[in-house]
C-alpha cells in the first residue's frame, strides 16, 4: 500500500505561483505514474498532469493547464511536484496526488489539498 501526501496547497491571487508537493511512501513500481488530478465540488476528479518512469521524462498536461503547469519527480526523496504559474481562479480545487504502475491503474491516492486562487 502506497501512502501518498500532498502539501503546498493555499489562498493566491490570479498570476501567482504554487509548488504542490505528493510525497510517497516507497520507491517501487506502485509509484512508477504519478499525476495529479482536481476536483471542484459538484465535478468529478479531473486529470491535470502526470509523469511516467523514473526519469521523469514522459509527462502529459490537460490542456487548460499546459505552458503553466509542470510535473517534476524527485527519486531520491520519493516525492512529485506540481509547479503551478500564472494560476488563474479556474484552477481553483482539490488537488490531489496518484500513483500506480501505469496511468491507466492509478490505484493509490492522497488526501488532497485545496488551492484557491482569487481574482
Amino acid at each position: 500500500q502506497v501512502q501518498l501526501v500532498e502539501s503546498g496547497g493555499g489562498l493566491v491571487q490570479a498570476g501567482d505561483s504554487l509548488r504542490l508537493s505528493c510525497a510517497a511512501s516507497e520507491h517501487s513500481s506502485r509509484s512508477y505514474a504519478m499525476g495529479w488530478f482536481r476536483q471542484v465540488p459538484g465535478k468529478e476528479r479531473a486529470f491535470v498532469a502526470s509523469v511516467i518512469g523514473w526519469s521523469g521524462g514522459s509527462t502529459a498536461y490537460v490542456d487548460s493547464v499546459k505552458g503553466r503547469f509542470t510535473i517534476s519527480r524527485d527519486n531520491a526523496k520519493n516525492t512529485v511536484y506540481l509547479q503551478m504559474n500564472s494560476l488563474k481562479p479556474e484552477d481553483t480545487a482539490v488537488y490531489y496526488c496518484a500513483s500506480g504502475s501505469s496511468i491507466g491503474s492509478m490505484n493509490y491516492w492522497g488526501k488532497g489539498t485545496l488551492v484557491t486562487v482569487s481574482s
